[in-house]
């Protein structure tokens, strides 16, 4: 079984509150059109996915991800504002967040800030997914900064209700001052092995599920009820399990893998896990935002 340390009211999921998906980034539409048809499926309950197209926006607007945008969009709308009774039940609505890679801090401002930019101005984005977020005290002013900056950006667009949506990409427990910088925290990325024997920190007791996002990768079938339970246990609210492993964990201790451990080819999160079908009826729809 999970060792598992958390306070009483870390384990607010542990009655069966609704549970929902972030998608960290799918494969390109043309690449993955069954997964991103998915996204937009009445029922599904999405709280979130992530666009991506080269580590950001790209270099110009992407007609395929223009048209898997508008279709997600297009279904939060109906899910939120009526439409057929079938959408109405639909878990809330996803947000398409747009991927900025922090680098751990190394990524200029300037930078982050041109790629926001054209995220928001092409494909009308509700929100941002910062990759590779820094989770150390001493870089939480850099991040407010940022998140301050990327929240007005989103306020003065036209596409994103309640001044938008910011995950932060960790990966793990961040200085509890990040919980005030943002959203939501991704306070696990990694594979079932880890995940099964983790546990949660103490100050995330003072927050409530939907401040957290765990991402797993490697779950046996067999393993997903347990999963499911570890994941209302330590307070996840939003949740990506995958049967897909990444290919990259052995070229990383054998010195070979890069330093966020993906590579386009072998992220497992980049396609649909091959009990999606079961994971979405285990989760069912439901309102949530």
């Amino acid at each position: 079984m999970p060792y598992l340390t958390a306070p009483a009211a870390a384990r607010r999921t542990a009655g069966g509150e609704q549970l929902g998906f972030g998608v960290p980034g799918y494969a390109h539409p043309l690449l993955a059109p069954a997964e991103w048809a998915e996204l937009a499926r009445p029922g599904t309950p999405l709280h979130w996915a992530v666009l991506n197209i080269a580590d950001g926006p790209g270099s110009r607007p992407d007609p395929h991800c223009l048209e898997a945008a508008g279709r997600l969009r297009n279904a939060r709308e109906r899910a939120l504002h009526g439409g057929s009774p079938d959408d109405t039940v639909r878990a809330s609505g996803g947000r398409l967040l747009g991927h900025l890679d922090l680098a751990w801090g190394e990524r200029p401002f300037e930078e982050l800030i041109a790629d926001a930019r054209s995220f928001i101005d092409w494909y009308r984005i509700g929100g941002f997914y910062l990759a590779r977020c820094p989770a150390e005290r001493a870089e939480l002013p850099a991040v407010r900064r940022l998140t301050g900056t990327l929240h007005a950006l989103l306020a003065a667009g036209d596409s994103a209700d309640d001044g938008g949506r910011l995950v932060l990409g960790h990966g793990t427990h961040p200085y509890p001052g990040y919980a005030e910088a943002a959203d939501q925290l991704v306070t696990f990325q990694g594979p079932w092995t880890d995940y099964r024997w983790s546990q949660v920190a103490e100050w995330t007791a003072d927050y409530p599920p939907e401040r957290f996002a765990h991402l797993v990768h490697g779950v046996p079938r067999t393993h997903l009820e347990e999963a499911m339970r570890i994941a209302r246990w330590q307070g996840a609210g939003t949740i990506f399990f995958t049967d897909r492993n990444d290919r990259n964990d052995r070229n990383d201790q054998e010195g070979r893998g890069n330093r966020d451990g993906r590579s386009g080819q072998s992220d497992p999160f980049a396609a649909l896990p091959r009990y999606w079908d079961e994971i979405v009826s285990r989760i069912g729809p439901g309102i949530s935002e």
